[in-house]
């Protein structure tokens, strides 16, 4: 199983948890990375996920943040068949950070690109002729998975 978490997903562990949706998005998404570190399936990073990473203003949190995202098996480096495949999404009406995520994840056919952005998530479930890969809440996928 690939899966690629966007920064929405990896921040998740680190937010608030006082409300039970995130508590439950954010353990999902430690579960995920459990089975990452068990070796069973493989984290996709990217360029785009480093950027908006090393973007964090506070430094406590983009040292947690990093510290998920090194258990990435694999990362992508921005070229340009997916610069311009992230315009091509970008044209369906995703922000310029979703779109290049979204062109990184189909770049390398992930079984998931996963993300707690209700738009996005929704967004692209509007085109899955031209996304190509499943875009889904962690939560929800992870359920879906392990039935």
């Amino acid at each position: 199983m690939k899966v690629y978490l966007d920064v929405c997903c990896l921040n998740r562990p680190f937010d608030d948890q006082s409300q039970d949706r995130i508590h439950l998005e954010a353990e999902a998404v430690l579960a995920i990375i459990r089975h990452v570190e068990q070796s069973e399936w493989l984290l996709v990073s990217s360029d785009a996920v480093a950027y908006e990473i090393n973007n964090t203003p506070n430094e406590e949190r983009q040292d947690r943040l990093w510290s998920l995202a090194s258990k990435a098996t694999n990362s992508i480096e921005l070229t340009e068949t997916i610069l311009q495949r992230a315009e091509t999404i970008q044209n369906l009406g995703f922000t310029s950070y979703d779109a290049l995520h979204l062109a990184f994840a189909s770049s390398v056919n992930v079984d998931a690109f996963l993300s707690t952005d209700d738009k996005l998530v929704k967004r692209a479930n509007r085109y899955p002729e031209e996304i190509k890969i499943i875009v889904a809440n962690p939560l929800g996928w992870l359920q879906e998975v392990m039935t």
